[in-house]
């Protein structure tokens, strides 16, 4: 029989929240015993692909009540939170660790290096310095209450602690054992993901981007940001932001929908009619296919062009009223139908977990149980992409760790 491992804190889940709370832990009080238990064979492994493998560490959004607006899931709740450890917060502490930051130009925060490797280096340096345990191939099967402290049983060995913290992710499987445990989870769908389209408009141009704004048709969706065209339909911010949203109601639509894009951002219809009648006298001898007058590249404009039934030939001059209307349309309020969706990235993220209003903020501790307590994306928090999950993890194990 093996022996019950005693611990004053267990940690369950060896990736980014996991790791972030055991180091604040013990560094606020050395004495503590503390182990994070890690199912696979690797830990901090999202860490080390994410952001292309550059670990999109944090965003440059230094207020914390611009920052929640990022969290489709999770913007109120963490108010309070952001308000205890910020974006500038991490940084300093990465700072403090030996790691520096640096901004890309859309606010997007990575280690100077480049390297994910550098934060695997700083978190494991950090848990060898401050004697934390990390025990890999430790898979829950079970957690207990028993008396005053937790037990959790792996499939070689049984663990007690007085606290534990569940930094897992989405793990179904944890989800279920909290269940047992009279917390209400919500399902988890899909966030973050790109649109499938197949449409003649869009075909030939993969790779192809523009600022954009976008409707979901018969809701009340929209965003804006850059598009991107791809092989199997769009991704870009503007979409990825719909889909993180939209997470629930997509998902409920089997992902069969229309959306509306206006490819001139803001413009609307009519001033676009009236630009296109200046373009019409000014332009009257040239083919109006040829060179785009908008922000589009040629091709795409071309494309549009097409769509509203004018041929390559063309010239300014000819635009029928009808053709003029057409074009305006399709540049204003463009339709596609998205059938299906695709994973975008290694982001995997999905919108679900335990139900907020079951968690304590000031102390990211369980309303049901004491000494229970939450890190990172097993809650049903959730943000767009850009560093922002990260961001949520850092917060609530910081919080975490205060608390205790």
């Amino acid at each position: 029989m093996a022996m019950n491992q005693n611990f004053d804190i267990l940690i369950v889940g060896g990736g980014a929240a996991g790791f972030f709370t055991a180091i604040n832990i013990v560094e606020k009080n050395p004495s503590l015993k503390v182990a994070i238990l890690e199912r696979g064979s690797e830990v901090l492994n999202k860490v080390r692909i994410s952001g292309g493998g550059r670990c999109n560490v944090t965003h440059a959004c230094f207020e914390p009540n611009e920052l929640v607006k990022f969290y489709p899931r999770g913007e109120k709740e963490l108010r309070g939170p952001f308000h205890q450890f910020c974006s500038g917060d991490t940084v300093e502490w990465f700072e403090k660790h030996g790691v520096e930051l640096k901004i890309e130009a859309d606010g997007r925060m990575f280690p100077i290096s480049n390297s994910s490797q550098t934060i695997i280096d700083c978190f494991i340096d950090a848990t060898k310095k401050l004697g934390i345990s990390v025990l890999t191939n430790q898979s829950v099967q079970s957690i207990f209450k028993k008396d005053a402290l937790w037990k959790v049983e792996t499939q070689s060995e049984t663990y007690l602690s007085e606290k534990l913290i569940l930094a897992t992710g989405s793990n179904p499987k944890v989800w279920e054992m909290l269940q047992n445990f009279g917390h209400a989870v919500v399902s988890p769908v899909p966030s973050l993901f790109t649109f499938n389209i197949k449409d003649p408009r869009i075909a030939a141009f993969p790779g192809v981007s523009a600022q954009v704004s976008v409707k979901v048709i018969d809701t009340k969706l929209e965003s804006s940001g850059p598009l991107l065209i791809t092989h199997w339909g769009m991704s870009g911010p503007a979409i990825l932001k719909l889909s993180a949203w939209g997470a629930r109601i997509l998902f409920e639509k089997k992902y069969q929908f229309s959306i509306a894009i206006n490819w001139l951002n803001d413009t609307d219809s009519e001033d676009v009619e009236k630009i296109l009648k200046e373009l019409k006298l000014e332009h009257a001898k040239k083919a109006v296919s040829k060179k785009s007058p908008f922000e589009l590249t040629n091709r795409l404009w071309e494309s549009l062009v097409m769509a509203s039934g004018i041929d390559t030939e063309t010239k300014w001059a000819d635009l029928s009223k009808n053709q003029l209307q057409n074009l305006s349309q399709q540049l204003t309020n463009s339709v596609f139908q998205v059938n299906g969706k695709s994973t975008f990235k290694e982001e995997f993220v999905t919108a679900g977990g335990i139900d907020l209003k079951e968690i304590n903020f000031k102390k990211m501790e369980s309303k049901l149980h004491e000494n229970l307590y939450f890190a990172g994306e097993i809650v049903n928090i959730d943000a767009v992409t850009g560093g922002y999950n990260f961001q949520n993890a850092w917060t609530s194990g910081f919080i975490v760790a205060n608390s205790i």
